[in-house]
This record gives C-alpha cells, sequence and structure tokens, in this order.
C-alpha cells in the first residue's frame, strides 16, 4: 500500500531503505482516488519512532492511506522537538471539523497516574467524543485501549505487582472466525511493556464488548465492540525488535528496578540479538483492520459517519450475533461518557 505522509517527515528515509512504498503529499494529490484517511494521535515520548513503527505496519495493503499526526496541544512533548511538532504535527483544532476513515490512539507513559490527572485527560476525552461521529473505527493501543476502555465504558485499571515486560504468546478467546484475526496462527506472539492491567470479569459484564485474544501470561489482549468501531489492544505490536532492548537499557541507566524482558533475549543474554517473533502478526493486524473494519466498512461519503449508529448494526464479525452472559457490571471506575 502507498503511504501518503508529509514531504521530508524523518520516517521517509528508513522505510524507504526498507523498500515500503511510501508517497509524498505531492505526489498522492495527482492520483484519482478516495484514499482511506487515517489520524494517528501520537501520546508516545519519542513520536518519531513511534511515527516509524505505525506506518511501517500500516503499509502492507493495495490500499492508499493518507496519515495525518497530531498531539495534544495541552501538553507539550518533552522528547520531541517543537519544530518537528509543528512541521508535521496537527492539534485536535486544526482537524476538528474533518471526517476519518480510521484513527490511532497510541500508548503513552502515565500508567501509574488515575487518568483524571493526567495532564491532556479533558483533551483526550474530547477527541475520544468526536471520534464517535467524525471517525469511522478507531484502534486503541496499550494505555491508549486502557484510557478508551475507561471512558467508553467506565472500566478501570489496575496496577501489576511486577511489570509486564517481554515477548508473550497468545491464542484466540472466540471459537468463531474474527476477521480482526485473519491468518493468524494458533498461537502467535505479541511484545507487551505496561506496568497496569484490565480485568476480564470487568470486560465480560458488558454485553456490547468482546474478549477476541488473551495470554495466560499477561491477560486480555485485544476488545472489540459489537461493531468494531471501537477496538483496544493491550500490547505493542508495532515495536520494532529493538524497542524493548531500547527500554531495558533506560531503566537500567535510570537504576529502576527492572527485570529482563521475557522470552526476548536468546538464552536470556542481553548481549544477543534479539529475534523478532510478531513481524508477521503486527502486520496481519494492522492489514485486516484496515482492510476488514475500515475500508469495507466506512461510507465512501465522510461527513456520513456521524449519521451512523454504532450501536444498531449487526456488527461485521461472527461473533457479534452471540449475546453476553447478562450479567450487571460491579466495576470501580466511572462511568465513561456514551
Amino acid at each position: 500500500m502507498p503511504i501518503r505522509i508529509q514531504n521530508n517527515l524523518p520516517a521517509t528515509e528508513t522505510l524507504e531503505r526498507e523498500h515500503i512504498f511510501v508517497m509524498p503529499e505531492d505526489r498522492a494529490f495527482r492520483q484519482d482516488i478516495r484514499p482511506i484517511r487515517i489520524l494517528i494521535l501520537n501520546l508516545m515520548p519519542n513520536k518519531i519512532a513511534t511515527e516509524t513503527q505505525l506506518l511501517r505496519v500500516l503499509s502492507n495493503s493495495p490500499l492508499q492511506v493518507d496519515v495525518d499526526l497530531m498531539y495534544t496541544s495541552s501538553y507539550l512533548p518533552k522528547n520531541t522537538s517543537i519544530d518537528h511538532l509543528i512541521k508535521f504535527y496537527e492539534t485536535f483544532d486544526d482537524i476538528r471539523e474533518r471526517y476519518y476513515d480510521g484513527m490511532i490512539i497510541t500508548g503513552a507513559p502515565v500508567e501509574h497516574m488515575p487518568f483524571e490527572e493526567v495532564d491532556y485527560w479533558e483533551e483526550l476525552t474530547e477527541i475520544m467524543r468526536w471520534s464517535k461521529s467524525h471517525v469511522y473505527s478507531t484502534l486503541h493501543i496499550c494505555w491508549g485501549a486502557q484510557a478508551g476502555l475507561y471512558y467508553h465504558f467506565g472500566i478501570p485499571k489496575f496496577d501489576m505487582p511486577k511489570k509486564i515486560f517481554g515477548i508473550f504468546p497468545h491464542s484466540m478467546t472466540y471459537t468463531k472466525p474474527v476477521k480482526l484475526f485473519r491468518g493468524f496462527d494458533d498461537v502467535f506472539f505479541i511484545p507487551h511493556s505496561r506496568h497496569t492491567e484490565i480485568r476480564k470479569q470487568d470486560l465480560i459484564c458488558h454485553d456490547e464488548l468482546r474478549i477476541l485474544s488473551e495470554s495466560r501470561e499477561c491477560g486480555v489482549y485485544a476488545v472489540s465492540d459489537l461493531t468494531g468501531r471501537q477496538i483496544f489492544i493491550t500490547g505493542h505490536s508495532e515495536y520494532d525488535v529493538g524497542t524493548l532492548r531500547d527500554e531495558y537499557v533506560r531503566d537500567l541507566n535510570k537504576g529502576l528496578s527492572i527485570n529482563m524482558p521475557k522470552n526476548y533475549f536468546p538464552d536470556d543474554d542481553p548481549s544477543r540479538e534479539p529475534v523478532m517473533r510478531w513481524r508477521s502478526s503486527a502486520t496481519l493486524l494492522f492489514t485486516n483492520w484496515l482492510n476488514y473494519y475500515v475500508y469495507q466498512e466506512t461510507p465512501f461519503d465522510l461527513t456520513e459517519i456521524s449519521s451512523a449508529d454504532m450501536n444498531s448494526r449487526q456488527g461485521v464479525d461472527a461473533h457479534v450475533e452471540e449475546k453476553g452472559n447478562g450479567s450487571n457490571c460491579a466495576t470501580n471506575g466511572k462511568q465513561g461518557g456514551r
């Protein structure tokens, strides 16, 4: 898939070295098609690394994708230059009148904080509220998934006694086919790097949610609403092969107590190069999302998104016809803004 990005974005050189088709803006303007429009709300501290990772996994499809990058204006990132933000990023005020086929909300290093104490929480909730009428399908990643589940469904997060850190095997929770995981092996590997979790018992009482995939070691991995318009992923499928090593070395240099990432270095020897075991599953995850939940479902006229009822459709997967257990939720979280 050709990825349309701004001219001279730093990710361009890296992606072109990997033979990924990157289309600059001036060439994209001459294409006589209606490309998929994707908005990335980048909450990660190293925005250039995250841009590159996400553009890479969005690239393996015949669809043309136009990507806009956004950051929160209520918090100025400390690890990305203001020049980069001004040149390549927009704020919510810049894009609030636009419509998008899909949006990605990334993770953020604010897990230990209550949601309401995060500097940009009020702005993030405004963006998530706006997305229900201006974005067809939103993919939430890691802390972004926890924030989305809390806002939309009142589901809390909980601190873990030890950081979930490493590469872990996962499998499907649903026995019926789920389009998001079409083509996946029975067992597949996903990176995780988080201090908090969402709990299964807080999810299963919501008839409007489905747990799609789990891991014995790190719990719930993928959750979707019945329509596929809100998808929540607790891991980091987009991570590069060296990302966990960089985080491990960073925390060691800070003198923090950190365990070696599990199932990552060969023979648990940090001097050896880690093995990439999640590239295919990452590619499938994002390609399936783009194809089945965005491209095949979004109205051609994006302004019609605002009139779509997120709860009335039968959904995009076979599993949505099956009802939940009908129990009442009893979570400690504040009910979200549905």
